[in-house]
């Protein structure tokens, strides 16, 4: 029998669905609303004055006086904002620091403001209630959820809260959610990640979990646990089970270990959400791509990822992206970013509506020879090998070996296995073959003698949990990079010996 909630969600779902789809189908309106609202509101401001707001009309203009930035290039903006300043980047103070590890700069703090803060939450709820329109499916409702996420615990800096976002999110539940929402705040506090996945498991085994939520490789280690417990499928422990939300990173490579350890299909969501914005979401079940949010006081450009690195790229706006083409994302928002890069390349599947996929980083590639192969072409290519097989992977990243000991440099993959080949060589020969197909760089490389083909190291099991453990990166919304250009990470694990 149907409980109030689960009947009341339905109607609930259908009004969101027709909001959506309004300005869903006026996309290029409502992205030329939300710039206009964005100049406007932050003209006086000190960025705005700096960069002379009052006279912005177009997105031309725009392009002439704010130049591309990352982090580091914002950074003096951000550290008076962080000292206590009052309209630096946005009106007023944010009302919160997302904090995220840095590459080159240690901590960064990305502000959140009063205004941006309400769109984080509500495409997190669109997502479930898209889902609840176009399914029929709300019965979830009244079972447990569970998100795998970081600590609620924040701190104060200059009287600003700072967190991690997926902690600052949990003080966001809806109260209608609540008492469905586990773990406990207190196992939600705990900082070790292993210990907090273990206390976790102890908490949830009981109950009727129905959504289960968090980045793949993480929500495996949950899983793993659960099947080690109790010697049964996460399926049958949790019988009602079936809507499986995640984000972060790409859940293809981890499908089939995750239908083994659950031992049936469940649904899936993908979310884009980011400490920079909640950018997109997925919004049907049988189609590629997640629904880009137009209408979340984000005024999004593009940059072809090919052409990032050159003297003033030619950026454009959502009316001329195309479908296939690897862009770079590039935001302005209510949070008090402008033309910013948050690091991200994605590519279109449609454009009516506009549905992205995220391919990789602009920093994650391999072109030490000019080949620039991307996330995406090394998720595809070993998609491609382990298709039709019971090879699963729990883990992989992929680094050029410039120097071998002899003959030419080559790709190395390093990849964690469940369950290993018995032939390693028609693997090898199969992901080569994709990667191939949908790299022509690459493809003339090795014709060209200058690349041999790929090369596979086994990695230990547990190897890239034991990684992560070891730089103090384990759990939360940490991942293991799918590519890099450099052997710093794949040096750290042979010396780790975390390989065979």
């Amino acid at each position: 029998m149907l409980s109030l909630k689960s009947v009341l969600a339905k109607p609930f779902a259908s009004r969101v669905k027709k909001s959506i789809l309004k300005w869903a189908n006026t996309p290029v309106e409502t992205q030329e609303k939300t710039f206009q609202n964005l100049i406007s509101e932050a003209v006086n401001t000190q960025f705005g004055k700096d960069h002379d707001f009052i006279s912005i009309k177009t997105h031309s203009d725009f392009v002439k006086r704010v130049p591309i930035r990352d982090y580091e290039q914002l950074k003096p903006y951000v550290e008076r904002v962080v000292a206590g300043e009052e309209d630096i980047l946005w009106n007023g103070k944010p009302i919160y620091f997302a904090k995220t590890s840095g590459t080159t700069s240690g901590a960064k703090y990305i502000p959140i403001t009063k205004e941006s803060m309400p769109t984080h939450v509500e495409a997190a709820r669109n997502a479930i209630l898209m889902y609840i329109a176009e399914t029929g499916n709300s019965k979830f409702v009244d079972g447990k959820m569970i998100f795998l996420q970081g600590s609620p615990i924040l701190e104060k800096k200059n009287g600003i809260q700072l967190g991690r976002l997926s902690g600052i999110v949990a003080h966001y539940v809806p109260k209608y959610l609540q008492k469905n929402r586990m773990p406990t705040w207190e196992t939600n506090c705990i900082e070790d990640w292993e210990t907090k996945v273990d206390a976790i498991v102890e908490e949830t085994l009981p109950e009727n979990m129905t959504i289960i939520s968090g980045i793949p490789s993480w929500v495996q280690m949950y899983f793993e646990k659960i099947s080690q417990k109790t010697g049964k499928k996460v399926g049958d422990v949790f019988k009602n089970f079936n809507l499986f939300i995640f984000g972060g990173v790409n859940y293809e490579p981890y499908r089939a270990k995750f239908e083994n350890l659950i031992g049936r299909k469940v649904d899936s969501i993908e979310l884009y959400p980011a400490s920079e914005g909640f950018f997109a979401f997925q919004d049907k079940q049988d189609e590629k791509g997640m629904l880009l949010q137009l209408n979340s006081g984000i005024f999004y450009e593009f940059v072809k990822a090919d052409e990032f690195f050159v003297d003033n790229p030619k950026r454009i706006t959502i009316k001329d992206v195309e479908i296939g083409v690897n862009y770079v994302m590039i935001i302005s928002s209510n949070a008090g970013l402008w033309a910013y890069n948050i690091g991200d390349t994605v590519q279109f599947t449609s454009t009516n509506p506009y549905k992205l996929i995220v391919s990789g980083r602009i920093k994650h590639f391999i072109s030490a020879f000019g080949e620039h192969v991307i996330g995406k072409e090394v998720e595809q290519a070993l998609e491609d090998a382990l298709k039709n097989t019971e090879i699963r992977v729990s883990e992989f990243t992929v680094a050029p070996q410039i120097n071998p000991d002899e003959g030419l440099p080559y790709h190395e993959w390093f990849i964690e296995f469940e369950n290993e080949p018995e032939n390693l060589m028609e693997i090898i020969q199969k992901i080569e073959n994709s990667l191939q197909n949908q790299n022509s760089y690459y493809l003339d490389l090795i014709e060209g003698k200058v690349l041999q083909p790929l090369k596979i190291r086994l990695v230990n099991k547990n190897g890239f949990q034991d990684y992560m453990k070891s730089i103090g990166k384990l759990g939360g919304q940490n991942k293991i990079p799918r590519l890099s250009n450099d052997r710093k990470i794949v040096d750290a694990m042979v010396k780790l010996e975390l390989t065979k």
